[in-house]
């Protein structure tokens, strides 16, 4: 991870709150990557990455935005009628259901996490989100106050963000096809710099942006009513 603002080795709390093996339960959701395989978009390696890339250029591009915004917002001590505000934006750029419940999902594991994490700030990350939908508030918005709770900076938000959007759907990959994981790693590694930009690109909009693939969106709802399926996204 570069960047002209970080001068220093990243804290251990925040490499711990970002490792993709923390129990916030990522592991169970694929990103729409289950989706497109069952019908066939996605087949080998060079699939992932078109896949990936995708991905990351819309719904990535808004969750790295959000994160960003979000990181920014708990530096700053917001309200929780600033955070329902901000959820609210995120639920009307994200027209799929299934994917709205994920999102949650994912952000309630996240927000169990710094508690137990962070237990000196528990009552403030439980009360920031006080009147946002249930379960929890959707998780950009989540990983963003991670990445400030673990004095990290807006960029460093967006980029986690964004390569979530690639790194989760390319693990479900390896899982569901039995791909090279090595080979998965590398196409994932090709896309560093794209998604450097992105996040970077992310960071600095002050207006959320509203990037769609309705696609996914259409698959993440189908996707939710398979009676048989390894991953809850």
């Amino acid at each position: 991870m570069v960047g002209s603002e970080i001068t220093a080795a990243l804290p251990v709390q925040l490499l711990l709150l970002l490792d993709s093996r923390s129990p916030a339960g990522a592991h169970g959701h694929s990103a729409g990557m289950e989706a497109a395989i069952s019908l066939g978009l996605v087949r080998n390696v060079g699939d992932v990455t078109a896949f990936c890339r995708g991905r990351l250029l819309t719904s990535g591009l808004v969750s790295a935005a959000f994160a960003a915004h979000a990181c920014r917002g708990w530096q700053a001590g917001w309200s929780p009628d600033r955070w329902r505000d901000l959820d609210e934006e995120f639920s009307a750029r994200t027209p799929s259901e299934a994917t709205r419940s994920a999102s949650r999902a994912l952000g309630s594991g996240l927000r169990r996490l710094l508690v137990a994490t962070v237990p000196d700030q528990a009552q403030r990350i439980r009360q920031s989100w006080m009147h946002c939908a249930r379960p929890a508030p959707h998780q950009p918005l989540v990983l963003g106050a991670a990445v400030a709770l673990g004095a990290g900076t807006d960029r460093i938000a967006a980029r986690a963000a964004a390569l979530s959007a690639c790194a989760a759907p390319a693990s479900a990959a390896v899982r569901l096809l039995g791909l090279d994981p090595y080979a998965v790693h590398a196409a994932v590694s090709s896309l560093a710099p794209e998604i450097e930009s992105t996040a970077d690109r992310a960071a600095e909009l002050r207006r959320m942006p509203a990037s769609s693939a309705p696609a996914l969106d259409l698959m993440a709802d189908v996707h939710a009513r398979t009676e048989v399926r390894l991953f809850a996204s």
